[in-house]
């Protein structure tokens, strides 16, 4: 499939379907998906500021320049710009042998909050898993499992600065990949900064759109 093609099956089923009304919201996070068809940016950025907790309006490149002004317009501040790159679950390696990994949720909670120094519960239909080494969580991430859809996302990818280099965060890619494909996921997908992009494509992951958080501002 081309990657156009996989644009066109990424924005109908991970931002139309999940958001119908444009905006889908959540008890941690809430965020416009996609401008609804009437071309409306004021009434969606106001119904933003209705709501708790962290809220944006997670713009996408080929969205178009004309509502990447509108936002800034409306009083909207960009965020750092992440790359969307998009792999075949099948086309994943299985995970390395001298890897310990494990399933565990609770355990990349505190890995994240040791790092980032705040606790996020992780949401509902998401699975984490971590390397584990001297006993230790020191590298982990998320896969999150939509209902109805083909892709499973990748998210929260971390390791502790002293275990870099070793392939533990790219080990727990390919562990999260088998995870999607024993649920029938076709597609893989990850929101890349510059620090995974690099391997998240050595591991086969293309690059099919960018992706900007706007929020209000503090």
């Amino acid at each position: 499939m081309e990657t156009t093609e996989i644009l066109e099956l990424f924005d109908e089923q991970m931002r139309r379907k999940a958001a119908p009304d444009s905006l889908f919201v959540s008890d941690g996070w809430s965020a416009v998906l996609w401008r609804p068809d009437d071309g409306a940016v004021e009434p969606l950025v106001a119904r933003m500021r209705e709501l708790p907790g962290h809220v944006e309006w997670k713009y996408y490149s080929h969205d178009g320049a004309e509502l990447r002004e509108r936002l800034v317009a409306a009083g909207l501040e960009p965020d750092d710009e992440e790359t969307v790159v998009v792999a075949a679950a099948a086309s994943i390696p299985p995970p390395p042998d001298d890897v310990e990994l494990r399933v565990v949720d609770e355990e990349f909670v505190e890995l994240a909050a040791s790092v980032f120094g705040d606790r996020f519960d992780l949401p509902e239909k998401a699975v984490a898993v971590v390397a584990v080494v001297d006993g230790r969580p020191v590298s982990g991430g998320r896969v999150d499992f939509e209902d109805g859809v083909e892709f499973a996302g990748l998210f929260g990818g971390i390791t502790l600065p002293e275990y870099r280099g070793r392939g533990l965060y790219r080990a727990t890619v390919a562990k999260r990949a088998e995870l999607a494909r024993e649920r029938g996921y076709r597609w893989l997908y990850s929101d890349a900064l510059p620090t995974s992009r690099p391997i998240l494509e050595r591991l086969g992951f293309v690059p099919i759109t960018t992706t900007t958080p706007f929020t209000l501002p503090a």
